[in-house]
Parts: C-alpha cells; structure tokens; sequence
C-alpha cells in the first residue's frame, strides 16, 4: 500500500513526538497484529509481539532513514524478526497450549459441505505450514495483508521480479504438497 499523504512529516515529526508516534500507531497496529496473527496462530503471542514491533519502532525510530519506501515496510521487517525469533525460541522447547489441557462439551455435528470446507481449509493451512517461513511469510503478505508485489520485495528485502518468482514457485510447491497428501 503506498505511503499516504504527509507520512514522511509524521515521521519526521515522531522522531521527537509521541503523539505523533501514536498516530502511526494507530495507522498500522491493525495490520501488523493480523500479520504477526497468521505468522504465529496464536492470539496472546500476536498481541505480545505486536506491542513489542512498535515497542521497537519507538525505539530506533530516531534512527529510521526515508529510503523511498513505505514506513509500514520498517514496521513489518521489524515484525518479521520478531516472529522469526519467536519461531526459534519455540521450537527450542516444547509448549502445551492451555486448550488442549481443558476438556470442552462435545459440539454438533456441522453440515456435510461445512465440514468438507472446513477439512479443505485444515489442509490447505496444514501445506502452507510445511512451506519455508519466506513462502509462508510472502502468502501472508499478498493474500492477508493484500499487499502489492513491489512493497513485498520492500518488506522481505528482494525485487519485485523475485517476488514473482517466489510467488509462482510457491504455488507450484502448494500444488505438488497437497497433491502428496491426496488433495
């Protein structure tokens, strides 16, 4: 999404404002959280991490440099470590989410084609799951976020050829993944 109208004054202006720091806040926090939302599933863990992004932000912003791309690509490089991190630090031990713990009333069964969407959906999640976190990050981006390909190649620091590249590659791997696994 290009930068709107007067951002580069704003951010300028966050250097030594909070309150306009705020006002970024508010522009982006949605987007970021949904972002760092489908990168981790995780509801609690998406919140944390987004206060982190612009716990951050806030931080270095000072030293941000207008380099001709949208603020929010700071933003999501900045996010983009954090869940890299988060990534790392729990495949290193192992958690037990606190709803696999607590015994739910079974629920009624859904409608026939409910379930069949629902089981398409699984699989479908299931093979961007198995995807590396760059193909996984790029489908967020362009299909979550609805991002054009120019400002991906900003955000995961690659061309905007690489990114099309990336994107059809990554499709055809989907493709062949979940032709493996009898999709």
């Amino acid at each position: 999404m290009p930068a709107s109208d007067g951002e580069g004054a704003l951010v300028a202006q966050a250097k030594s404002d909070p309150v306009a720091f705020g006002l970024l806040y508010e522009r982006y926090v949605d987007r970021i959280f949904s972002y760092i939302y489908y990168r981790t599933g995780n509801r609690p863990e998406a919140e944390d991490l987004t206060a982190r992004t612009f716990f951050r932000a806030l931080d270095h912003i000072r030293a941000y440099e207008d380099r001709g791309v949208p603020f929010s690509a700071w933003l999501y490089r900045i996010a983009h470590n954090l869940v890299a991190n988060w990534h790392r630090d729990r495949s290193r031990r192992k958690v037990i989410p606190l709803d696999d713990l607590v015994q739910t009333a079974p629920r009624r069964p859904a409608p026939e084609s409910q379930a069949e969407a629902k089981e398409e959906q699984g699989q479908l999640l299931e093979a961007i799951n198995r995807l590396p976190a760059d193909r996984q990050q790029l489908l967020i981006l362009k299909f979550v976020e609805q991002i054009p390909n120019a400002q991906i190649g900003q955000i995961m620091g690659r061309s905007e050829g690489a990114i099309k590249s990336l994107y059809h590659r990554t499709l055809i791997a989907l493709r062949e993944d979940l032709k493996e696994h009898g999709f």
